[in-house]
This record gives C-alpha cells, structure tokens and sequence, in this order.
C-alpha cells in the first residue's frame, strides 16, 4: 500500500516512520549495521515490516564482503554470517519475526554458501520474495477476518497494525480495509498509543489517506467508549503468539483485552503464521523489550518529567490467551482452545 520498504539498487531504502506524519522521508541503507541501527531506532517497526528488514538487512550484510580476501574461505564465511545475524537479530527481542527471517535467510545461506555470487543473488532474491509474500498473506488475513466484522460496526485498534508494519496492506487494519472492500460500513477509533504515538502518527495516517473514516482517542479513553457502546469489536496485531495462544503486543494491549471482556466486546488478534512461536509454551516465556527512559520523560523534545526520574517502559505487554475471542492467520480464524487450534494449522506442522 505504501513503500515502507524496498530493495534497489543494491541498498535497502525505508520510510522513515518517526517523521510521519509531518515529513514522508526516505533513508537509504548500504550496509547491515545501518538496517540494524533502523531497526533498533523504529525507522521502521512492525513485526511483519521488522522481518523484512532483518532479511533485507543480513542480505546486505553479505554482500560486504565480497571484496574480503578471506570470503572464500568456508570457516570465515561462516563465523562471519553468524557475525551479521548477532547483529541483526540483537535490535528487538520481542518480535519473533526477526528471528523467523533470519532462520530463513539462514538456510539459503547453507544451501548457496560454496558459490558466493550465486549466494548474494539468493539471499537477494529470498529478501524480496518475504516482502513480496507478506503482501499476499496480509490479504488473505483480511479475507479470512473480515467475515468477524458487521456492517456498521466501530472497531477499537491500538499501536499500528497495517500497510507500515507490514509488506503491505497490513494486519489488523488489513482486516477493516477487506470489510469496506466488501462493502461494509465499518469506522475506526484508534487508540493514540503511548509512548511513540503509532496510533496517532501511523494508523490515522493511513486510514485518512484511504477515506476511511477514523476518530483518535487518548488511550486513557478506552474503556469509558468501551461504556458507551461505541466499539463492537478489537482488533490489533501481534508481535508473538505463544504455543497457548498467549500474546504479545504493544504496551497497553493486555489493558484493553481486559476493558473488552468486561464490556463483552470481542478482542480478536490478526496475525501472520511467522508471528507464531510453537517453541515458546506460554506468554510468561516471551522476553519483553524495555526501551530507553526518554520516551517516557520526554515529547516532542520538550521535558515531561525531571531526567532523574526512574522509569519503567516496556514496549509490550501480554495479553492471556483467555481474553482473545480468536486469532485471524491467513491460513483460518483460530478459536479457543487455542493450544490445540494453534497445533492444528497445516502449514506449521510442515515445518
């Protein structure tokens, strides 16, 4: 939907997400580390959209050392990939994406590493096809969950979960754009999302730039629309899904899970198959990424609290999979008991 990331001409170019959505700027990456350091910074943030890069990134990584002496020699090239992986994977713990591309691009290395140019035209072409594959499976997470969606239903979302975390089309917001596709009168309220703002910044963004109608909300005023009888379902995205179905997501999330049982509204969670980690038992077992004090003590550069003061800021939280009424893949909508819905889908069990 938007060009959020791109391989050309040998570099790595990204939307630069902590400008919009006052300044649609581009960076150009010509090596891993640059891709690293935008993935730690949130150049570029989203777990699909995170996955792309790491791969983008180690492809990159490699082809730095074509001109190394030393490239042909099976032990170096091996430590060294390694080397560029550490980095690459190192960024965001929480995002099991990151490490589901690298386990690819892992492979294709394996396969194509005794013929190095044949290698960087590999890792090349496996870091496109992943981008040019999330589209596709992001369309069909939003045909699969718009059948959850009534005509003239608001839906409550939280961070952003559409065309700029993803290759393209999106998640959670892949699921409303299928619905209005189909015709359906759908809105949207988004939460604003502290601290980063991706729901103010990002998800209003891109739903204001398609027509579809939108209204911004603080998030402490979740639970009071909640109240009111203005939001008939949730839905938000996933960094990592545990093999019960527990779920990691953005800070805030498991707040708002909690609000919608209370209120009866459904909380559904949209979800690639490579956010789901079957190795991971429950969400207790998900690392949760802790993030730098000034987001919390700073806005806009201004000071919001005094810089001795002692912060805590998670960048996610999990929410149980007892609250989330079901999961949307593209491959089907998963329902409770989601251990045994999660053990059933055909495509993991290939793996």
């Amino acid at each position: 939907m938007y060009p959020v990331i791109e391989w050309k001409e040998g570099a790595v170019v990204m939307l630069d997400q902590r400008q919009l959505p006052a300044v649609e700027k581009f960076i150009v990456h010509r090596n891993h580390l640059e891709v690293a350091k935008s993935i730690k910074e949130m150049v570029i943030r989203g777990a699909p959209a995170i996955g792309i890069a790491a791969a983008m990134g180690i492809a990159l990584g490699v082809i730095g050392l074509r001109d190394d002496p030393n490239v042909k020699n099976p032990a170096y090239l091996d430590e060294k990939f390694k080397d560029i992986v550490a980095v690459i994977t190192a960024t965001r713990p929480t995002a099991v994406n990151l490490f589901w591309a690298a386990t690819r691009m892992e492979k294709v290395f394996r396969e194509n590493k005794t013929d190095f140019s044949r290698l960087q035209e590999k890792l090349i072409a496996a870091a496109i096809a992943m981008d040019k594959e999330d589209f596709a499976i992001n369309r069909r997470i939003g045909e699969n969950g718009q059948e959850l969606l009534q005509s003239g239903y608001t839906v409550l979302t939280h961070c952003n979960a559409g065309a700029l975390a993803t290759g393209g089309y999106g998640t959670a917001l892949g699921v409303i754009r299928a619905a209005r596709e189909k015709g359906k009168d759908i809105k949207v309220i988004a939460g604003e999302t502290r601290p980063y703002l991706q729901g103010a910044r990002l998800t209003v963004w891109e739903l204001q730039r398609e027509q579809i109608p939108v209204t911004l909300i603080i998030d402490n005023a979740a639970g009071f629309v909640m109240k009111k009888g203005m939001v008939q379902a949730v839905i938000v995205g996933a960094d990592r899904i545990a093999a019960n179905g527990d779920t990691a997501n953005k800070i805030g999330t498991y707040a708002l899970a909690v609000l919608a049982s209370y209120h009866g509204v459904p909380f559904y969670v949209a979800a690639p198959l490579s956010s789901i980690d079957l190795r991971t038992r429950d969400g207790d077992r998900i690392p949760i990424e802790e993030r730098d004090a000034d987001e919390v003590t700073q806005f806009c550069g201004q000071m919001t609290a005094l810089p001795e003061t002692r912060v805590f800021n998670p960048a996610f939280d999990i929410t149980p999979a007892s609250l989330i009424t079901a999961i949307v893949t593209e491959e089907k909508v998963l329902h409770p008991p989601f251990a045994t819905a999660l053990a059933s889908l055909k495509e993991l069990r290939r793996k």
